[in-house]
């Protein structure tokens, strides 16, 4: 899986946001916490504020905050809202590609690697990561030597 920029910022960005509680946070703020580029991060509030996860308002006393509890909104929500789908397959949908022949068990893997990435995307919120205490399965998974080496 290739997480992009803009996912790792998207995350970064939330994670900030409900760190900080309930008071706004300017952009300018959230770019310098998490040492995003400006321009970029106007780009991924938009995103996060179309997905409804982010409110703002302008002004002296504006900023940005989290729409809904941080303990509500999934890494995989947050690429869903900046990215698309979790998994896909030269653009579509794992269950809409077809295969004929010795390749059609492949259609098999594409799902499987998508149910994969859901349990783990689907059972980090941003709450857990702004607090520190992941769930147990991800402490379990990155506790395996193998899954530091690099292949």
């Amino acid at each position: 899986m290739h997480i992009t920029a803009k996912v790792d910022y998207a995350v970064r960005t939330l994670v900030e946001l409900a760190a900080a509680g309930e008071a706004p946070a300017k952009a300018e703020y959230l770019a310098n916490a998490q040492t995003i580029p400006h321009k970029f991060l106007e780009a991924v509030l938009g995103d996060l504020r179309r997905a409804g996860m982010v409110h703002s308002r302008r002004g002296p006393d504006g900023g940005y905050w989290l729409a809904r509890p941080a303990a509500e909104i999934t890494v995989a929500d947050v690429i869903r809202a900046v990215e698309g789908p979790l998994a896909s397959v030269r653009g579509q949908r794992p269950e809409e590609v077809h295969y004929d022949g010795p390749a059609a068990p492949l259609l098999d893997v594409w799902i499987a690697v998508r149910v994969n990435l859901r349990v783990v995307l689907e059972g980090v919120t941003v709450a857990d990561i702004a607090c520190g205490r992941l769930p147990g399965f991800v402490e379990r998974l990155t506790a395996d030597p193998e899954a530091w080496r690099r292949r």
